[in-house]
């Protein structure tokens, strides 16, 4: 029997056994919460977690061999055992997990912070420029006025008076121009790639992320404005905006010396360094009106850029974040409103379609105008089309900020990413194999 052969047949006894151990959690699962009493059918944090790691992570590798993304095996696992499918984890238990999310936003924003190196920023600075400027620019344009045109089918915006309506417009635009560093990173590690694209990609994905939290700060103040009594934006409203950037960015660069410096001179334990610092620093930076996520974004920028110590930091992120990230994907399924999402479904592919058109159209002209190499201009709007953990946490910080809408923008927010998130790394993947700069097509 040849290599090929062997390997086939255990990529096939592999998956049959864990579909099998995959049937067995659910089973049981059901089995313990259908028999305990009425009052405690649902299961507690501690069994909910282990549920959701366990789930998540057996469907995401079923998933995996039909060329789906993890995070669509995270967010199907949570849905059919939340509350709306099995009823395994409740609505008061997927409430219970929210400190997981706030632990999972702050190592993404510490992570992508820490991937913004400077030097390749100046390779590749003039192109990623043009883009940011152009897809920023069109794209919240664009994307806010197809919203505006669509509400009247969006079940959240009816009734909405026009000032609040452009409000949610103007939000959604702003989330649609987020990008998703992990399935940007996910696709380079898988294929080892090489090149102008695979520089040029991550470079203005990391870029354009610390943008998008800058902007969705400016954005979120501009819309408590418009749907306040008075309608307009205050000196005070500035004043308050300037202080939480500066401030945030302030912040961020001390949190990342801090960082450097215990590295150097301590370095064990990170991992729970980590952990406090996602738990209990968000709570603080919440309390003296520090944006979270942009702090965490320059520490991490700071400890790559500014010290020896940015590797470090990465790795334990990444080891910290592979049970956080399963966690939090799973939970946002959970949480999803599975009678409003089949509403919304149409509405998500609509707005997914404009979304993707305009990338494409944007990074086209933007290539032009910087001069980029043919594969860039050609190829470099593939790496764009993904989102995922960046654009669910901010959809739960609108959700927390506007509770009058925020449900239900968060879910059509989760129909969007898990649009995006099964093409954007399928059509990434194709475009590093077309030009010849991932390890499989060499």
């Amino acid at each position: 029997m040849s290599g090929a052969a062997i390997e086939r047949k255990g990529g096939v006894a592999t998956r049959l056994s864990q579909g099998l151990a995959l049937g067995v959690v659910f089973l049981m699962v059901l089995g313990a919460t259908l028999t305990a009493p009425q009052t405690e059918r649902a299961l507690p944090t501690v069994t909910a977690i282990g549920f959701l790691l366990l789930g998540g992570t057996l469907l995401s590798e079923l998933l995996g061999t039909l060329g789906l993304p993890h995070l669509s095996g995270y967010l199907l696992a949570g849905i059919i055992g939340g509350p709306h499918v099995l009823h395994l984890v409740d609505h008061a238990t997927v409430e219970r997990l929210s400190p997981i999310n706030t632990l999972a936003l702050a190592l993404i924003a510490l992570g992508g912070g820490a991937e913004l190196r400077v030097t390749t920023v100046r390779e590749v600075g003039r192109s990623v420029a043009y883009a940011l400027l152009l897809q920023s620019a069109v794209g919240m344009v664009v994307l806010s006025g197809a919203f505006l045109l669509l509400s009247h089918f969006v079940p959240f915006t009816r009734g909405l008076p026009l000032p609040a309506l452009i409000s949610v417009a103007l939000l959604w635009g702003t989330l649609a121009v987020s990008r998703s560093p992990s399935a940007c990173l996910g696709v380079l590690s898988q294929t080892r790639a090489k090149g102008p694209l695979s520089s040029c990609s991550l470079a203005h994905i990391m870029a354009s992320d610390v943008l998008v939290v800058v902007l969705m700060a400016c954005v979120i103040v501009a819309v408590r404005s418009l749907m306040s009594e008075g309608g307009s934006v205050s000196v005070n409203d500035l004043r308050e905006l300037g202080h939480e950037i500066i401030g945030s960015v302030a912040v961020g660069t001390t949190l990342g010396l801090g960082l450097a410096a215990y590295q150097r001179l301590v370095g064990g334990n990170l991992m729970l360094v980590l952990f406090a610092l996602g738990f209990g620093f968000t709570e603080f930076m919440g309390y003296i009106h520090i944006d979270p996520l942009l702090s965490f974004m320059t520490a991490g920028f700071v400890v790559q850029n500014l010290s020896l110590q940015g590797d470090k930091l990465l790795h334990a992120v990444d080891q910290t974040s592979s049970l956080v990230f399963t966690v939090f994907f799973a939970t946002a399924g959970a949480h999803l409103d599975i009678p409003l999402l089949r509403q919304l479904w149409p509405i998500a592919l609509a707005l997914c379609s404009v979304r993707a058109g305009t990338v494409v159209l944007t990074s086209r002209w933007a290539s032009r105008l910087a001069s980029d190499l043919p594969v860039t201009r050609r190829w470099g709007w593939a790496p764009l089309i993904s989102q995922a953990g960046l654009t669910l946490g901010l959809s739960v910080l609108i959700a927390r900020t506007f509770p009058e809408f925020g449900e239900g923008f968060r879910s059509l927010a989760i129909a969007s990413v898990a649009l995006n998130e099964m093409v954007g790394p399928v059509l990434f993947k194709l475009a590093l194999d077309r030009t010849g700069e991932s390890h499989s097509a060499s």
